[in-house]
């Protein structure tokens, strides 16, 4: 199939969560055409950052691929379909190891859309203990993976940390990319020993208006801080920038760290010219990871978090306060995905280039 050199490529997210994915392929210059996911809040906030794409609210699981027709169109423009599924059945964090999680296979409902619709290119970003949920080459990815080249997709995957992409985070992550048109690279890191310095909490957070906890800017609704028991204020006050629970006095350790060393990053504060820890869906609790502010003594704010992540100060959120934190925990940093989306349209114009 030929498409034109100017030609916009269009987007299909599935598990969009918030549009974290989409919002890095639009700004790298895509078409976002629609978002599928089963969380309401998640298509309400997707809804409210891209109101021209079509959504689909509901289980993978439950939809038929032909609900993607009036999207799709005359295919007349290249497709690219993701597929970043919920990652917890995968991470180092999810102890079980019971096969019949059934979100460990919709990696497969994934594939149903792939085969029906034949995009040109498919990407994939995952925690990564995804590629070795596998036994006897038997598992979501390695079946994924056949069906792949049985199709007629080229394709490259690795595990690549964020940083390298601008992100403030060290957060490392599964990625493929497949494309259907020829041989086809993952992008070259952008940030690190061979590029840019790597990004910063300061670089991202730096100069939004001061919070307490339990406070909400006037300004941005989506700029407010958990709220804070005295006793979990008085251990802030006790932690400066970069810190954590070892610098308090001991009457303020709880039982389990006495005799416990792990887990050293709970109750802790980010260092202002660090990268921030990996953001989970708990990223504004300050006693599930390191999300202290650097120097206010309060958890990251909402706000603070998405920015972390990279999303652009201006993007909204829909939900309660635990609900916009899961979001943004579970989303693709959009500047690693922008990355990827920028890959993806030199490769279509090379490819173009070769058959004009």
């Amino acid at each position: 199939m030929t498409f034109g050199l100017d030609m916009s490529i269009k987007v299909f997210d599935f598990f969009s969560g918030c549009g974290g994915t989409s919002c890095g392929f639009e700004s790298a210059g895509m078409e976002i055409a629609l978002g599928l996911d089963l969380d309401s809040d998640s298509a309400k906030t997707f809804q409210k950052n891209f109101p021209e794409a079509e959504f689909i609210l509901g289980d993978i699981r439950d939809i038929h691929t032909n609900a993607l027709a009036n999207s799709v169109g005359n295919r007349e423009v290249p497709l690219l379909f993701c597929g970043c599924a919920p990652c917890q059945p995968f991470s180092r964090q999810n102890q079980t190891t019971d096969s019949s999680d059934s979100r460990r296979n919709l990696l497969s409902e994934f594939a149903r859309f792939v085969k029906a619709w034949l995009p040109e290119y498919v990407f994939i970003e995952n925690v990564p203990g995804m590629q070795k949920i596998a036994v006897d080459n038997v598992g979501p990815l390695p079946s994924f993976l056949k069906l792949l080249k049985k199709l007629g997709y080229s394709y490259e995957s690795r595990v690549i940390p964020a940083s390298h992409f601008g992100v403030p985070q060290k957060r490392e992550r599964f990625v493929l990319l497949a494309s259907r048109i020829g041989k086809i690279d993952l992008p070259v890191a952008t940030h690190g020993p061979l590029g840019k310095p790597f990004s910063t909490v300061r670089d991202w957070i730096n100069g939004l208006p001061e919070l307490n906890a339990g406070e909400r800017s006037k300004k941005d609704p989506d700029h407010v801080a958990a709220k804070l028991s005295d006793l979990n204020l008085h251990r802030i006050r006790n932690t400066p920038e970069g810190g954590g629970r070892n610098d308090w006095p001991k009457s303020l350790w709880l039982d389990c760290h006495k005799s416990h060393i792990g887990h050293s990053d709970v109750y802790g504060r980010l260092s202002w010219d660090k990268p921030a820890s990996g953001l989970t869906t708990k990223c504004i609790s300050y006693s599930n990871g390191r999300f202290g502010h650097p120097n206010q003594d309060r958890a990251i704010s909402v706000r603070e978090a998405a920015c972390l992540q990279t999303f652009p100060r201006k993007y909204k959120f829909y939900g309660q306060l635990q609900s916009k934190a899961r979001q943004i925990g579970n989303a693709v940093p959009p500047l690693m995905a922008k990355a990827v989306g920028r890959q993806v349209i030199k490769h279509l114009k090379e490819m173009q280039k070769q058959v004009s």
